[in-house]
């Protein structure tokens, strides 16, 4: 995958923070968070909220060094978890949340496409909005972001609102599952659909139980699989819009043209540690060790994404694009939970 900030939608490039905006004291308060987040006592929505708190409050003076972190622990931290689950296991969950995903990606990006225009939000806008929360939050955008010749504000815009709803999904979610009284099957196939980046996905299912987990890390990396065919898509779609416009630039600010489509390698890498859980008696005996480990690490990597919030990202999020943001959301929420409850037990 590619190195840029702004490929796990942690921060748009654009509007990164500056080190003498931060205050002294975060200096301290930084590192103290990064060790309370291995020990027992912090769970991932309480990290995500502390680092959030932290970085709103005081600034983060190492924001290029956690930014980079954050997206080396995700990746490393699901590839582990792979580790720890049986791949017939896995590949049962993926073909389960396959046509779900197929049937809510769809739904989603027809609804979006109206509400964006019913809404006057630019049609790029628009379109990274739909991607983010169709199909895997700040990865989705980035990726289609980068063939659509979308420009930093627009980037910035899709990812700020996808950064907030991720947050809200973390905290409510595992409440809403347990008041529902969900099965942990349910509840992880629910979030895998549900909930845009796989940071919150695998935190709120964490948080649900063990089974949760490893339904919703599978059901979440079938589904980012889409990122490939929706972004030939947009490629398409856009070249075509841009020859009927004489392939004029939407505005001056527009990032140029024919970058490569990013796809999420780390997946095979979860899929061939998956399949040596399954081959090996001495990895599947060391399968809840290397899975809590994992599981610390994401904590770790949700303070750290926390501590990439930033006043001025949430003042680049405008009222309709949160609006657009938030109808989708409760949309592809309340649908795929209807579906769960009919098609899993």
């Amino acid at each position: 995958m590619d190195d840029s900030a702004t490929e796990q939608g942690y921060l748009p490039a654009a509007e990164e923070p500056t080190v003498p905006d931060a205050h002294p004291l975060a200096r301290w308060l930084l590192p103290a968070g990064i060790i309370a987040c291995v020990t027992p006592w912090l769970s991932p929505p309480t990290a995500l909220a502390l680092g959030m708190v932290l970085a709103l409050a005081l600034g983060n003076p190492f924001a290029g060094a956690t930014r980079n972190a954050a997206k080396w622990l995700l990746q490393g931290s699901v590839v582990a978890l792979g580790f720890g689950m049986n791949l017939n296991a896995v590949m049962k969950a993926g073909v389960q949340g396959f046509w779900l995903a197929a049937a809510s990606i769809l739904g989603t990006w027809a609804l979006g496409l109206v509400i964006g225009r019913m809404l006057g939000l630019r049609p790029k806008t628009a379109n990274l909005v739909c991607a983010g929360t169709a199909i895997c939050g700040g990865s989705a955008i980035a990726a289609v972001g980068s063939v659509i010749e979308a420009g930093e504000a627009e980037m910035s815009v899709a990812l700020g609102t996808v950064f907030l709803l991720n947050a809200v999904a973390l905290f409510i979610f595992p409440a809403l599952g347990h008041m529902m009284g969900l099965t942990q099957d349910q509840f992880g196939t629910w979030a895998g659909i549900a909930i845009h980046d796989i940071s919150s996905v695998v935190g709120a299912s964490a948080h649900y139980g063990t089974r949760a987990l490893q339904v919703a890390t599978a059901v979440k990396l079938s589904r980012a699989l889409w990122i490939v065919p929706v972004s030939m898509v947009a490629v398409y779609l856009h070249h075509r819009n841009q020859a009927k416009n004489g392939a004029q630039l939407e505005h001056p600010d527009a990032i140029a043209p024919k970058r490569r489509i990013r796809i999420p390698w780390f997946i095979g890498l979860f899929l061939v540690a998956s399949l040596a859980r399954t081959m090996s008696p001495a990895i599947a005996a060391a399968a809840p060790t290397i899975t809590e480990v994992a599981e610390k690490a994401l904590t770790l990597t949700l303070f750290l994404i926390g501590t990439g919030m930033a006043r001025h990202t949430l003042k680049a999020v405008g009222f309709k694009p949160l609006l657009m943001g938030v109808i989708l959301w409760g949309a592809i929420s309340v649908g795929s939970l209807v579906a769960v409850l009919h098609l899993v037990t």
